[in-house]
């Protein structure tokens, strides 16, 4: 194992040798999260300006082998169960009251929905998090929300939906000449608004939305109001929204002009969306 301390400026996606499932010390988990990357090709449909994956270099695998996948989340579950996870580096300099395992996370070096049989995925961490006697692990799908749509990710999530799942679903923008700026891809800012609706109609979900500053200037206050906007109009349409997820860049991101907000920069579009209302957590750089 490196000979490292997690920090919640390190999400390196390494543990072990492990070639899919890794751990980091998450600031919106509150802990360690178990990491499952299904895009260890580095491959993703957004190419976000603020995002730490390097991208100019390829992946180390260019498939998802789901024995491998399995053994490896069975074995640091198992880990897990018997405490020993936590006792040895990197888990050990953690502060005490973070060193505990939150959840299970598909987040990783591109979006986890695309991948083709994320359905039985799911259903494989499901039941290996069981087996291990640890079903009180929640299952987060770290999205962008693009692929909602397709009736195998649905399938997928109402799968979650029994299992004691949560969908993080990003929001960045409150319109769609932000959502290019900070998000960079082709699909239509609409797609993104119609499938975190029709997600949340379904059943309660987390907005997770990054606010940076990009060369030196921080989203304005039209911007900040149309986010809110976003956020009211799914709330009014019937969608259910658990907490937003007000954060900015932590770690070093893909393109040096990318910077972090202040503290006090966050905490306006904090108060912004609490205003809407909604239940709202701030998330900083730690740079202060």
């Amino acid at each position: 194992m490196a000979q490292r301390t997690l920090t919640i400026y390190d999400h390196r996606r390494e543990l072990d040798e492990n070639r899919y499932v890794y751990a980091v010390l998450s600031r919106r988990s509150g802990g360690v999260s178990i990491g499952i990357n299904l895009n260890p090709d580095k491959v993703c449909n957004f190419d976000c300006i603020y995002c730490q994956v390097d991208r100019t270099t390829p992946g180390r695998y260019r498939r998802v082998d789901l024995k491998v996948l399995e053994q490896e989340l069975r074995d640091i579950l198992t880990r897990v169960r018997s405490g020993d996870l936590v006792g040895h580096l990197p888990f050990s300099g953690i502060p005490a009251p973070l060193r505990q395992v939150k959840d299970i996370a598909f987040s990783g070096d591109g979006e986890p929905t695309t991948y083709p049989r994320f359905k039985e995925v799911v259903e494989l961490a499901i039941r290996a998090r069981n087996e291990a006697g640890l079903g009180h692990l929640k299952i987060v799908v770290i999205t962008n929300a693009t692929m909602f749509h397709r009736p195998r990710v649905r399938e997928a999530l109402a799968v979650l939906d029994r299992h004691n799942g949560e969908i993080w679903a990003k929001l960045d923008a409150g319109t769609e000449e932000y959502y290019h700026l900070v998000d960079v891809t082709t699909i239509p800012f609409q797609r993104v608004l119609d499938n975190i609706l029709e997600a949340a109609r379904r059943r309660p979900i987390v907005i997770q939305g990054l606010f940076m500053r990009v060369h030196g200037v921080g989203p304005d206050k039209k911007e900040v109001r149309a986010f809110c906007d976003r956020l009211r109009e799914i709330v009014v349409k019937g969608g259910k929204i658990n907490l937003v997820q007000v954060y900015t860049v932590a770690r070093r991101p893909a393109q040096d002009y990318v910077t972090p907000l202040s503290n006090a920069e966050v905490d306006a579009i904090t108060e912004a969306v609490r205003q809407i209302p909604l239940p709202v957590a701030s998330f900083y750089s730690g740079q202060e």
